[in-house]
């Protein structure tokens, strides 16, 4: 499979998503790594967007609430090509009614080649790495192929 890189510049345009339980824990961290945040753009879902902007005092992008299609909104942007890096503090401990949407979500960071970070462990990691304030290329996959089988598939069905 034949791979293209995706010049992603030293701004990274970063997700922030957080359900109930670990919201203090995201804005904990987002508070401790205010500096850092500040040199990137922020996009986050509803009331975990109005929380970070309160707290870090830096205009965040607020989409939906993930259950009222926060989460599918931020996909959507990750296969348009417009986030770079997530942080999703998710609680594995209590289900959530939008758990499809959550799996979805974290699906298309995987199939998009979008670094996810979803503990503070992790966030630490990656946001302390030297490739956050530099140009990272992203290897992004090759879907003709896959684009090619569904086309055919498409004609079979019509003939």
């Amino acid at each position: 499979m034949i791979h293209e890189a995706l010049a992603v510049p030293p701004r990274k345009r970063i997700a922030l998503v957080a359900h109930d339980h670990k919201k203090k824990d995201l804005l904990e961290w987002a508070t401790y790594n205010r500096d850092l945040l500040a040199q990137h753009e922020l996009i986050a879902t509803g009331t975990t967007g109005i929380m970070l902007e309160k707290a870090l005092g830096k205009e965040v992008l607020k989409l939906q609430s993930g259950p009222l299609g926060g989460d599918q909104q931020i996909g959507a942007k990750i296969a348009e090509g417009l986030i770079d890096f997530i942080i999703f503090f998710w609680d594995p401990l209590e289900p959530q009614p939008h758990d499809p949407d959550v799996k979805a979500l974290l699906r298309i960071a995987v199939v998009w080649n979008v670094p996810v970070a979803c503990n503070r462990a992790t966030a630490d990691f990656m946001i302390s790495s030297p490739l956050m304030s530099s140009t990272y290329e992203r290897i992004l996959p090759d879907f003709e192929f896959y684009r090619n089988r569904l086309e055919l598939r498409s004609d079979e069905s019509e003939a």
